[in-house]
């Protein structure tokens, strides 16, 4: 990730961003949202494919430890200010007709910012991603906790330098099945090579709070966007039974609910698992609520 992506600077933040596909499309535009230690090209497969359907994709880089543009310590490093950074990217781009799709710690960062405003955009797509108190699952909890302290970060990313350590059960080989190792030791040099990074990092883990989540989680149920589920079968992070509870609170105006989708041979990053079946999920879930929308 050597290039500098475009930026936008937005009231709670400025942040890099990828987009792909046609600037003048009819189609409704996709927002991806990713989670902690990764960056835009978690999505970048599946915006690709998307983007050759005519859609038009925005990935914002957001500052969850693979950013490289420092947040900052006037900001709110907290999930909910993260939500507030993504709700401004949104709107900084007119994409309230958008389709948002989240992933992993971006699924939390989701749901707060339809906490503080449920129509910021038009439907809603979550893959693998923290619900409930489950925020985040281990072994990333104990991770996560031994992050928050300055002394122990650093070393701790360091060690992410060994590739047999970072793609073991540890590490990112618990989250996909077959990582590449180039993609996997860059994303983690923002906060190797950056104490502002890092103290970034720190300041947004000292803010995750499990029973906040629950707490929110609950009242998605308010919510009454199109929701899809699409769903890695084989994440042991994030499981089916963990999916399918979470999926259930979603009611929608129409008293369907949420169809929840399960994607073979994936794990959390079913993005990078299996790009072609969340693209085209993503496609058709879109299309139909767009014609919903249309009668």
């Amino acid at each position: 990730m050597a290039n500098l992506l475009p930026t936008v600077e937005l009231p709670s933040g400025v942040i890099e961003y990828a987009t792909y596909g046609p600037a003048d499309t009819a189609l409704p535009p996709i927002v991806f949202m990713h989670g902690a230690v990764v960056d835009h090209r978690l999505w970048e497969p599946v915006a690709e494919l998307l983007a050759e359907r005519g859609h038009r994709c925005f990935v914002p880089l957001m500052p969850l430890g693979s950013h490289r543009i420092p947040w900052g310590p006037d900001a709110d490093r907290s999930p909910r200010g993260a939500s507030r950074l993504l709700r401004e990217f949104v709107g900084h781009f007119d994409l309230s007709s958008a389709t948002l799709v989240a992933n992993d710690t971006g699924g939390a960062v989701t749901q707060f910012a339809l906490d503080e405003d449920p129509r910021f955009v038009s439907r809603v797509v979550f893959t693998n991603c923290d619900a409930f108190d489950l925020f985040p699952p281990q072994p990333f909890r104990l991770f996560f906790a031994l992050m928050r302290h300055r002394l122990l970060l650093k070393p701790l990313v360091d060690s992410m330098r060994l590739t047999t350590l970072r793609h073991s059960p540890l590490g990112v080989g618990l989250l996909l099945n077959d990582p590449d190792p180039d993609l996997t030791a860059s994303v983690f040099v923002p906060l190797q090579d950056d104490v502002r990074i890092r103290d970034d990092f720190r300041a947004f883990l000292r803010e995750i709070s499990p029973a906040e989540l629950a707490t929110v989680t609950a009242r998605m149920s308010r919510v009454d966007l199109p929701v899809r589920f699409v769903w890695g079968r084989d994440d042991r992070c994030f499981t089916l039974e963990h999916g399918r509870r979470f999926a259930s609170v979603f009611t929608g105006a129409d008293g369907e609910g949420a169809r929840f989708v399960e994607i073979a041979d994936a794990r959390t990053f079913v993005s990078l698992d299996q790009p072609h079946a969340v693209a085209a999920e993503i496609a058709t879930f879109t299309a139909e609520e767009s014609e919903k929308k249309l009668r």
